[in-house]
Order: C-alpha cells, then structure tokens, then sequence
C-alpha cells in the first residue's frame, strides 16, 4: 500500500477543512432560513387598528364612558382577551360591543344609557350587545366597543391623558386619548 501522505492525488488536510467548514456553513444557514421562514409567516397575520378613542366624564351624573373602533386589517380572526382604562382591568359587564363590515366615517359619541340591544348612531344604526366573556373579532371586520364606568376615571381627570389597551393573545395595542367633559 502506498503511503497516503506521500500520493500527490490525495486531497491535502487545509483544503478537507474547507470543505468541512463550508458544507456546515450552508447547513446552518438553510436551517436558519427555514426558522424564520417558519416564525415570520405565523406572527405577521395579526393586526389591529385601533381608532377614534374617546373617554367622557359626565358631571351631571358623576358617570364616566369609554368608547374605542378596532379594526382588523390582518388576515387571521382576533381574539379579544382583556381591555384595560387607565391600566384598571374592565369588567365584561360594562362592555358594549357592536361588529360591522361598512366603513364608519363619523366619531364616536357619548351614549347616555348603554343597556343591551341599544340602537346607538354611528354609521348607520348599529344595535349594541352586552359582552360576557372575550369577543372575537373577525377579519375585516369593525367592532366598536363602549366602556360603562371605566375604573379610576373622576371629575379630577378631565384634560388628563389616559390609555385604553387592547389586549390579545399575541400582543397588546395601546392608545392614549383626553378624557373630555360631557354636558
């Protein structure tokens, strides 16, 4: 047997190395490739646009109101798991909610009594039910939500900034808007 270190045709230990290291190279970067491939397809399709904020404060009747128009302009149906004023978490009690597919061009206005069934003016009229558990907002589509009596909202914070957040189960949208005085 010829002794391998003396054949010319034999592939020296620099360039075996080379390719060693260039065929790992490429595998890691298909791998790579593939994980964000994978991951950027599933977390893009989400997407709210949260719009026309308002918070009132009524002096008359020491009551206060938050209304908010969420749209879903991502490919996939949201769930709506927990909305907060102020960072106070709100009750699904005191939540209103109407759903549309027509485009809605006037703001949103103070509701003096917010009751199930309620036919409220915006757009054309939209009939209002009372949430109980998390809602469901397909693609596409409107939901306008009313807030009866948001926690920690008084007289003391008309001009005040607030947040209203909408939380989801992959992220978290955030508005801030004055809390404006109702007469």
């Amino acid at each position: 047997m010829k002794n391998l270190m003396k054949n010319r045709l034999a592939l020296s230990t620099v360039v075996t190395t080379l390719i060693i290291l260039v065929v790992s190279v490429l595998l890691a970067g298909v791998v790579t490739y593939f994980a964000i491939n994978v991951t950027s397809t599933r977390v893009q399709e989400e997407s709210l646009h949260l719009t026309k904020q308002h918070v009132w404060y009524d002096g008359s009747n020491a009551a206060s109101q938050a209304a908010i128009m969420i749209i879903n302009t991502g490919g996939r149906d949201v769930v709506i798991d927990k909305l907060t004023v102020r960072g106070q978490e709100v009750a699904w009690e005191n939540v209103f909610y109407a759903m549309t597919t027509d485009s809605i061009s006037e703001d949103l206005t103070f509701v003096a009594t917010l009751a199930e069934d309620e036919d409220v003016p915006v757009g054309e009229d939209l009939t209002f039910s009372a949430a109980t558990n998390d809602l469901t907002l397909p693609s596409g589509q409107t939901l306008i939500i009313y807030i009866d009596s948001p926690d920690s909202i008084t007289i003391n914070d008309i001009g005040l900034t607030v947040a209203i957040t909408v939380f989801t189960s992959q992220a978290m949208y955030y508005k801030e808007t004055n809390v404006q005085a109702y007469i």
